[in-house]
């Protein structure tokens, strides 16, 4: 088991040597915060303006779901409701709206890490942590458990979000861009589709009953039949709401969790002591 041992402590010293050059050069010489960082805030960016255009479509649709059209003045006779349809779609969009919301802050969280992990003192460290753990090993072949679980620690703080933000972006580009670019511009011209319905059903209040009768029944049908084609278009709405929410899901919870578990995994194996040969 010696000899074993003896043969194997130069393959050993080299991936010590080479573990020490990839950690100096990605703390010190080519670090990938700048542009891990520019790519979480583009995703914040994209955050912010969904959330913007579900709540300006969520504006539109409460307007119009409160509208009434009173016949008579002071509401005393016929009083229609018609936006009450779409209460559904609008609980839908504030729901959209929150998780937006929570979207944007998952994004401002991982800034915030990049600019810990970034930060001179962390690259210190994590550095001074792994010259002593190659130090140990390179004396002894071994190292403390609780050395290697410090240097995997820290190689998740330093690298980890980095470059799960940058796999992050990646992906978003290659498969989920241009699901999000179709679903957020029918998401943002949703609006005008609302607008002009609400402003023609707001009574005015310069109007005397006679004039309001005279004015409201003959548009009642049409006005029944612009509500209907709102709630027909609403399914389309819904159904991009459904994929956005699904993008940004993706974005901030599940993609995140899984790079760095895989992150994880990586430092785990990079750090692992060797099997002993029986």
């Amino acid at each position: 088991m010696t000899s074993t041992t003896t043969s194997n402590r130069p393959l050993q010293r080299f991936y010590l040597l080479a573990v020490a050059i990839v950690v100096f050069l990605g703390c010190w010489v080519a670090p990938i915060d700048t542009p891990a960082r520019a790519q979480v805030e583009d995703g914040l960016k994209r955050a912010l303006t969904t959330f913007a255009a579900a709540r300006a479509l969520g504006a539109v649709v409460s307007v119009a779901q409160g509208t009434q059209v009173d016949a008579t003045p002071g509401g005393i006779g016929v009083s229609l409701a018609p936006g009450q349809a779409l209460k559904p779609l609008n609980e839908l969009i504030e729901q959209f709206a929150a998780i937006m919301l929570a979207a944007s802050v998952s994004f401002g969280i991982q800034l915030v890490l990049l600019k810990i992990g970034a930060h001179a003192y962390m690259s210190v460290l994590v550095c001074a942590v792994a010259l002593a753990w190659i130090a140990w090993r390179w004396q002894s072949g071994r190292s403390p458990r609780w050395l290697q679980s410090l240097l995997i620690g820290l190689l998740l703080v330093r690298f980890a979000v980095p470059l799960s933000a940058m796999a992050n972006e990646g992906l978003y580009r290659v498969f989920m861009a241009d699901e999000y670019q179709s679903a957020l511009a029918l998401i943002e011209k949703s609006p005008a589709a609302v607008v002009d319905t609400t402003q023609e059903a707001q009574p005015n209040a310069q109007e005397g009953w006679k004039e309001r009768i005279e004015r409201w029944l003959p548009k009642l049908p049409n006005l029944k039949a612009t509500y209907d084609q709102i709630i027909r278009s609403a399914s389309d709405w819904a159904e991009r709401i459904v994929k956005l929410i699904a993008l940004f899901a993706l974005q901030t919870v599940v993609l995140p969790i899984a790079l760095l578990w895989m992150a994880w995994r990586v430092a785990r194996a990079l750090v692992r002591e060797p099997v002993r040969p029986a």
